[in-house]
């Protein structure tokens, strides 16, 4: 049977120490124990710090927060205006000392609180021997901040290794699994066996965990990018490398860039069609033809075309929208870098090269053949 008793509210100071014995003061708010048939299996405590003091904790990787075991709760960044809450777990090595001085929350707040006085570089002070569960902020919009793998595995877990070495392999799977869910640009990117490193030594210390066998598991389970998902991917990471603003349409795998090329500005849109697996690249002629031009900038664009490689002119006849396009089918294949490139830079370069002539047979009466 678990028993969790009530967490006393302490709203008061004690001072924890880094790997360099340098002081650490934290307001201590919540301190709270867990057993299971008597037996201690968690010591978790709350606390707040200001911008300043997190960031130190972030730099130096304070209570093993170290970059590869956090797992973002939204996108948005702390202020410096709002205090920070940090829930931290004893690590289970400690629980043998700790029951030693006190049996309830009461106690074990007491304990701390006066080793913090009398004993400022006792071990159990060390910020090392605590592992951070979560690190959160209020803001208008919510609650902000990031869980730990320490959090999925849970402190519990580690206190039971031997009987719970699935329990702590699951944890780790469905880290990963959220990991990827919120690094979908990145995920590909970054094996699980190479994310693993500087947590294995701990979790081979603590439990009799085969990491090698989790990564196939964390491999095998989470779920890799379709064709479709990898062609937009590709499509916004290389508009991004690539340095070009654009926004995307709302709803819709389609990005709006507006060009500015030698000869005029155009609005330009790369979409990419899911079922059919395609890549397309418009630009728009900055204005329509005219409907008693429509016949003669047709005539313009089909010379136009004659002898293109890459790409073609489009007219539509019941708006007079005129547009440049290239566009590749992957199916069975992937969209690269390269290829975006070739075919963005070969539209624009054509549309370019030949609005000059659009606008001449649209507003100068020129014909086709002399434009």
């Amino acid at each position: 049977m678990i028993a969790t008793t009530k967490k006393p509210q302490l709203k008061t100071e004690i001072t924890l120490h880094d790997f360099s014995q340098s002081p650490l003061k934290i307001s201590l708010l919540t301190l709270n124990l867990t057993k299971q048939n008597d037996q201690l299996i968690e010591c978790r405590l709350t606390f707040q710090v200001d911008i300043e003091l997190y960031d130190r904790i972030d730099t130096d990787a304070l209570f093993n927060l170290i970059p590869n075991v956090r797992n973002p709760l939204s996108t948005e960044k702390f202020i410096p205006e709002q205090d920070i809450k940090i829930e931290i777990s004893l690590k289970p090595d400690w629980f043998p000392h700790l029951v030693k001085h006190a049996a309830n929350n009461d106690e074990a707040a007491t304990y701390i609180q006066n080793l913090s006085e009398k004993q400022p570089a006792h071990p159990i002070l060390s910020t090392d021997s605590w592992l951070a569960l979560s690190v959160t902020q209020q803001q208008e919009s919510g609650e902000i901040g990031y869980r730990t793998l320490w959090s999925y595995i849970s402190p519990a877990n580690l206190a039971q290794a031997s009987t719970s070495s699935k329990e702590i392999s699951q944890g780790i799977i469905n880290f990963f699994k959220d990991w990827t869910e919120a690094n979908l640009s990145t995920r590909t990117k970054k094996p699980s066996s190479k994310m693993l490193e500087g947590i294995s030594h701990f979790l081979i210390e603590v439990a009799d965990i085969n990491l090698d066998e989790i990564a196939q598991q964390i491999e095998a389970n989470i779920k890799r990018p379709s064709t479709s998902e990898a062609i937009f991917e590709e499509m916004v990471n290389f508009f991004k490398a690539d340095d070009w603003s654009f926004i995307q349409i709302e709803g819709q795998p389609v990005l709006q860039i507006v060009f500015q090329g030698e000869n005029g500005k155009w609005t330009c849109y790369a979409s990419t069609k899911i079922e059919q697996q395609q890549f397309i690249f418009y630009s728009l002629c900055s204005v329509n033809a005219p409907e008693d031009k429509r016949l003669a900038v047709a005539e313009f664009l089909t010379r136009a075309n004659s002898g293109m490689v890459i790409g073609n002119f489009e007219l539509d006849f019941a708006n007079g929208e005129i547009r440049y396009k290239t566009s590749i089918d992957v199916q069975g294949d992937r969209l690269s870098f390269a290829l975006i490139k070739r075919l963005v830079y070969a539209n624009v370069t054509m549309m370019d090269r030949y609005l000059p002539g659009i606008m001449s047979v649209i507003y100068d009466d020129m014909s086709p053949e002399d434009a």
